[in-house]
């Protein structure tokens, strides 16, 4: 089982226990409005979150993203195909905009790099949402390209950005 540590954070396995909180925040409009789970979360397709495989499984594997004293604040995902990540974070609205989204992705794109050896990693975002934009910005990915009303998307076309870095940029 992978636990990951930060200054202020420990990124470990979803546990049943958590799902109610998981199913609040993850119902949440403003949370909600730019992933791409189906509305409403509910405790069935929650549970598909609680698992035991190890961080850099293939597929998607999700890690419970808690300050040190186990208060939850969201969830943060790699999904592993190959030499290649795919990024996901998710936090509860009180927990945004106050680090904990880049100290936890930070925490998992080192692991992903330095310890799974993944090649490149990257993350496909609505470009409306600026924070998640900024944030990759921040984290030293690349804007890579977008796909002109590639998704549909709670009833509408979306457009598809994806941000990158190679392991050699983070290494850097």
């Amino acid at each position: 089982m992978t636990i990951l540590q930060t200054p202020h954070l420990i990124l470990r396995p979803l546990t049943p226990a958590d799902l109610a909180a998981v199913i609040t925040y993850r119902n949440d409009p403003d949370v909600a409005r730019y992933q791409a789970w189906p509305l409403p979360a509910t405790q069935a397709n929650a549970a598909g979150l609680v698992t035991d495989a190890p961080l850099g499984a293939p597929g998607w594997v999700q890690r419970a993203v808690t300050l040190h004293d186990g208060t939850l604040l969201g969830d943060v995902a790699l999904n592993t195909r190959g030499p290649q990540g795919e990024l996901g974070v998710t936090l509860a609205r009180h927990a945004q905009g106050r680090g904990y989204a880049q100290e936890a992705l930070r925490a998992v794109i080192s692991y992903a790099v330095h310890r799974l050896g993944l090649h490149r990693l990257h993350a496909s975002i609505d470009p409306r949402n600026t924070p998640v934009t900024a944030l990759l910005t921040r984290l030293g990915f690349r804007h890579e390209g977008t796909f002109l009303q590639s998704c549909w998307h709670r009833g509408q076309w979306t457009d598809d950005a994806v941000y990158a870095v190679l392991a050699a940029e983070w290494r850097a």
